[in-house]
């Protein structure tokens, strides 16, 4: 028997906000055909730098938040472009959008030609962006006696740019949660979190675009990009770090696998329900990263056992026993270098649930349901049955409603196997 099935569908969110960027970007381009494109040149110069950046922006590694977007800077600078060497410019805001997505037309190609599918809701969320950005500045460029340069207007660009990056935030936490349920506190936080980092050099870049070629002209986008493109160059090389340090986590969970102590798969299972239960329960950012690395490596103390549990099954084995295996985990997982909160989340996975951190909680439980979904007649729902069952002392209660709720919108491929 498998998981309750997972619901169909996209939130009205999701689907409002795709729908709006469709017909916004159909009408940009409309009027633009129809009327032509104002100051060409500026428009070609600033479509371009959009589509250079938007295939260094597709290199990122896996799983990794998109690396200081070039593209994203050179967008927002042309939504916030009042002046160029000195003389104002006339573009609107449909002429921003309609060259935003040619340029990612542009880029799209480039993309299928080595294999690579379109992302649309991320073309989606880049138009609503920028849109919401020259809406947003449009109006007050027009108006010269509202808007001048000075410390006044430098003010008014990094304002905007502030709204913006909570506009984007917003819009890419509805989008997650669109594919994947989470909850969009969350998912928010995460967004917001990553603001703080690489996403103020995006701003930053997108403001001083704006401002120097206000004031030299084209020329200065060239010189301007060279920074944003050196940190790009350099968060993709700490980002590749630490997927080679992910993968050497892995390495290592799949060693008692491999010495025939847990069934194949069993780590990652584990560590997908863990990482899906605690985005469920509100986890983010550093904290689900220790709670994936403790339920990759929570079965690594079966290595001292002299002959492997049955099914690698340790919920069977008596709670002193449970015990001894997770702590001598926890000493393998320090004297790896890892982080010192996921030998604490092992060491701690056996003791009783009113003892124990939040992740260990996690792990205990999606390692109890993957270990029972493959000895219980019963299945998925007889593992969950079961577990609900073992409230009283060894799982909490909101966790195991949490993965219920998780199994139910097809979360996690856990059970699958052994």
């Amino acid at each position: 028997m498998n998981a309750p099935p997972a619901r169909r569908g996209a939130p009205p969110a999701a689907v409002a906000l795709r729908t709006a960027a469709l017909a916004l970007t159909l009408t940009a381009l409309v009027q633009t055909l129809l009327h032509g494109l104002v100051e060409p040149g500026h428009a070609l110069a600033f479509g371009l730098l959009v589509a250079v950046g938007e295939p260094a922006r597709r290199g990122a590694p896996p799983g990794e938040r998109e690396p200081a977007p070039l593209g994203a800077a050179g967008a927002l600078a042309y939504a916030l472009l009042g002046r160029s060497a000195g003389e104002p410019v006339g573009h609107g805001v449909l002429q921003v959008v309609a060259v935003v997505v040619a340029a990612q037309l542009v880029a799209a190609v480039w993309h299928l030609s080595r294999g690579r599918g379109p992302e649309p809701d991320e073309a989606a969320r880049r138009v609503l962006t920028v849109a919401f950005a020259a809406v947003c500045f449009q109006p007050l460029r027009a108006d010269g006696s509202t808007l001048r340069e000075g410390p006044a207007y430098v003010f008014v660009l990094l304002a905007l740019l502030v709204l913006t990056a909570l506009c984007d935030a917003v819009l890419a936490a509805l989008l997650v949660r669109s594919r994947t349920r989470f909850p969009f506190g969350p998912l928010l936080r995460d967004e917001l979190r990553a603001l703080l980092g690489i996403g103020s050099a995006v701003c930053a870049t997108g403001a001083v675009m704006a401002l120097g070629v206000a004031v030299a002209g084209l020329w200065a986008l060239p010189v301007l990009c060279v920074p944003l493109l050196l940190t790009q160059i350099s968060f993709r090389r700490y980002a590749a770090v630490r997927a080679t340090y992910r993968q050497t986590i892995a390495s290592l969970a799949r060693a008692t696998e491999v010495a025939g102590y847990t069934p194949h798969g069993h780590a990652r299972r584990v560590a997908e329900l863990s990482t899906a239960v605690g985005r469920e329960l509100g986890l983010g950012g550093r904290a689900l990263t220790v709670l994936e690395y403790a339920a990759l490596m929570h079965d690594i103390g079966q290595l001292s056992l002299v002959d492997p549990v049955a099914h690698g099954a340790t919920v069977s084995l008596p709670a002193a026993e449970q015990r001894r295996i997770a702590l001598l985990g926890g000493a393998v997982v320090r004297r790896t270098g890892v982080d010192a909160k996921v030998a604490v989340v092992v060491e701690r996975q056996a003791d009783p649930y009113r003892e124990q951190p939040l992740s260990a909680r996690i792990v205990r439980t999606a390692n109890a349901y993957d270990d029972l979904c493959g000895a219980h007649v019963g299945g998925a729902l007889g593992a969950l049955e079961q577990l609900r069952l073992a409230t009283g002392h060894d799982h909490q209660p909101q966790v195991v409603e949490a993965l219920a709720r998780v199994l139910a919108r097809g979360g996690s491929t856990a059970g699958a196997g052994g």
